[in-house]
């Protein structure tokens, strides 16, 4: 038992997402500061007089808790496009690289696929002849024509 856990955890993949897990935790505190320290005061700028932040206050003048506040969504939102082409860059790129040289295709392309015109699946492999789910004869494509 001990020895299949080993060899689970000793295979290429899962050590390759284990430490892309890490690599991306700790980018993610890095971009996190970054969008802190200098995303979020550039936004803060572009409010003009409010003291609170770029937003709109629904109650009283100065509170807190009915202030609606876009800024922070502004931020959030390039802090998620900062991380994931951090992450696509640091860890997919070259892992899809390394794969490659192992002669396997990672976050490629989709196989071409076809249409069944009966029950309307959209998965069917090009080369097939009957439709995987409702079994009916599908037309053959110009290059399954029988010899």
């Amino acid at each position: 038992m001990l020895k299949g856990f080993r060899n689970f955890l000793s295979r290429g993949d899962i050590v390759v997402v284990a430490v892309g897990l890490v690599v991306a935790l700790a980018l993610s505190n890095v971009i996190k500061t970054f969008t802190s320290a200098i995303v979020n005061p550039i936004v803060n700028r572009a409010q003009g007089s409010h003291q609170i932040g770029l937003g709109v206050q629904l109650g009283a003048t100065g509170n807190t808790g009915t202030f609606v506040n876009f800024g922070v969504l502004i931020s959030a939102i390039i802090y998620f496009v900062i991380f994931m082409a951090v992450v696509y860059f640091a860890i997919v790129v070259p892992y899809r690289h390394i794969q490659a040289r192992r002669g396997v295709t990672v976050f490629g392309d989709p196989a071409p696929a076809k249409t069944c015109p009966f029950c309307l699946s959209g998965d069917i492999p090009l080369a097939a002849t009957k439709c995987r789910y409702c079994a009916s004869e599908l037309p053959l494509t110009p290059t399954q024509v029988p010899v």
